[in-house]
């Protein structure tokens, strides 16, 4: 009986807890620029674990930024003269990984030495890889659009030291004109063991491993698509089940039908939601950490948009254009875009 009575109370104290979490209405967008160089085109943003902020860039630029000093390191990475353009970073605990688009594909990771070590290298004529992210401190993937009949998809499981390819026979077979965007290093999700990624193009559709890239299943979604430039950009995942995409098409950035879609089950199936409203075209979507899934923050060349009701509806924040977001509380984001990088508050 007594044991009856505490698992009673628990769970009182528990629904107290949900209820709790009062919906917000954030009005508007402090936006404070740290960094700034008209050089550099910006779509790969990653915060480490102390804090700080990493990014890499075209003309291969990379940097890291401190979060409490507000001071910069900044590097360039060569290699054979070619002009390196990164699009895709992650990291570990202990390293910081970016990988460049086109031929040959270059992978870097935090060196012994404090220089950056190549650790995977690509060349293939259609090679061109979109996005990167880990499972762990041990393992991580990163994707890009096809060289053969499925996804490039290339896994790590010692920690960044080396990375293998996986062969198509493995991988669901993409549709004619299927591949992916390098917008803003976010059309890979990962909760737990769980992976999703995004594809675009002529078909858009979801990439599913439960089992951290040893097999795969897919999915159909009504996003739109059929051009090289439509489909999904951007995906993220807020738990098991609760998950968001959006994107539509650069060219077009105006429109709004089927650009927006969540999922209730884990990707199985998805639903379009705020057809025909805005935002139109967006590079980037994110949860608002602690949110409940409820908070989203998209962001575009187009600008900021927030939506407190998981997607339903979104409010216009800001015209201040970027290409991707990440989160390092709920009411503090940083956005990278042409030129610069920002700290983004969110304000009631």
């Amino acid at each position: 009986m007594y044991r009856i009575f505490i698992l009673m109370f628990i769970s009182i104290l528990s629904c107290k807890k949900e209820v709790s979490l009062k919906p917000r209405l954030i009005n508007s967008v402090e936006i404070e620029t740290i960094l700034r160089d008209s050089l550099l085109s910006i779509r790969a943003i990653e915060l480490l674990n102390d804090g700080s902020l990493a990014f890499a860039a075209n003309n291969g630029a990379f940097g890291l930024y401190n979060v409490n000093t507000k001071k910069w390191m900044l590097s360039k990475q060569t290699h054979d003269r070619l002009d390196l353009h990164f699009r895709a970073v992650g990291h570990t605990s202990s390293d910081f990984f970016m990988l460049s688009i086109e031929n040959p594909a270059l992978l870097y990771k935090t060196g012994e030495d404090g220089n950056m070590k190549l650790t995977y290298k690509e060349k293939h004529p259609k090679v061109f890889y979109d996005a990167m992210s880990f499972w762990n401190d041990q393992e991580g993937i990163a994707i890009g659009d096809p060289t053969d009949d499925c996804m490039s998809i290339i896994i790590t499981r010692n920690g960044g030291n080396t990375w293998s390819k996986m062969p198509c026979g493995k991988l669901p077979k993409v549709k004619s004109g299927e591949a992916a965007f390098a917008a803003s290093n976010s059309n890979i999700a990962i909760v737990g063991n769980r992976t999703w990624i995004a594809t675009g193009g002529m078909s858009s559709r979801i990439l599913h491993s439960p089992d951290k890239g040893e097999t795969w299943q897919v999915y159909n979604t009504p996003m739109v698509q059929g051009t090289p430039t439509t489909g999904m950009y951007s995906i993220d995942f807020y738990d098991e089940l609760n998950g968001f995409t959006i994107g539509g098409d650069y060219t077009k950035p105006e429109n709004n039908m089927s650009n927006k879609m969540k999922t209730v089950d884990g990707g199985k199936n998805w639903i379009v939601v705020a057809d025909g409203k805005s935002p139109g075209y967006r590079s980037c979507v994110q949860y608002v950490p602690n949110r409940k899934a409820k908070e989203l923050v998209a962001v575009g060349f187009k600008g900021i948009d927030f939506s407190s009701d998981a997607g339903n509806t979104w409010r216009h924040l800001s015209n201040e254009g970027f290409y991707t977001v990440r989160f390092l509380n709920d009411s503090i984001a940083y956005a990278a875009g042409q030129g610069r990088i920002s700290k983004l508050i969110f304000k009631e």
